[in-house]
C-alpha cells in the first residue's frame, strides 16, 4: 500500500469516526484505531530520532574541535532524543496492549 493510499484510508476512517459514535460504542473499533494512530506516531517519532542522530553525526567531528556551541547542541539532541526513546518505549506498550486486547 502507497504512503497515499494510507493517508486516504486514514482520512476516511476519520471522518467515519467523526459522524458516528462507534468510537466511543465499540472497543475493537477503538483499539483499532488507536492502534493505527499509535503506529503513525512510532514511525514519525523514528523518523525524528534517525534526523537527529544524523545532525549530531555532522556535529560531531567539530566538537572534538572544542567548539562549545556545537556541543551545547548535541547535548540537547540526545536529551531530545533521549525523550522520544521513553516516549515510544511508552506508545510501544500502549500498543502491545492494544494487540492483545484484539487477539481476543
Amino acid at each position: 500500500m502507497t504512503d497515499m493510499e494510507k493517508k486516504v484510508m486514514v482520512r476516511l476512517y476519520a471522518k467515519i469516526v467523526a459522524e458516528t459514535d462507534l468510537y466511543e460504542t465499540d472497543k475493537e473499533v477503538q483499539n483499532l484505531i488507536d492502534w493505527v494512530c499509535l503506529s503513525e506516531q512510532i514511525k514519525e517519532n523514528n523518523n525524528t530520532i534517525r534526523s537527529l542522530t544524523g545532525e549530531y553525526k555532522k556535529i560531531e567531528p567539530d566538537c572534538r574541535e572544542g567548539v562549545r556551541a556545537q556541543l551545547e547542541r548535541m547535548k540537547e539532541l540526545c536529551k531530545e532524543r533521549n525523550n522520544l526513546y521513553e516516549k515510544q518505549n511508552d506508545l510501544k506498550g500502549q500498543k502491545w496492549k492494544i494487540e492483545k486486547s484484539l487477539e481476543r
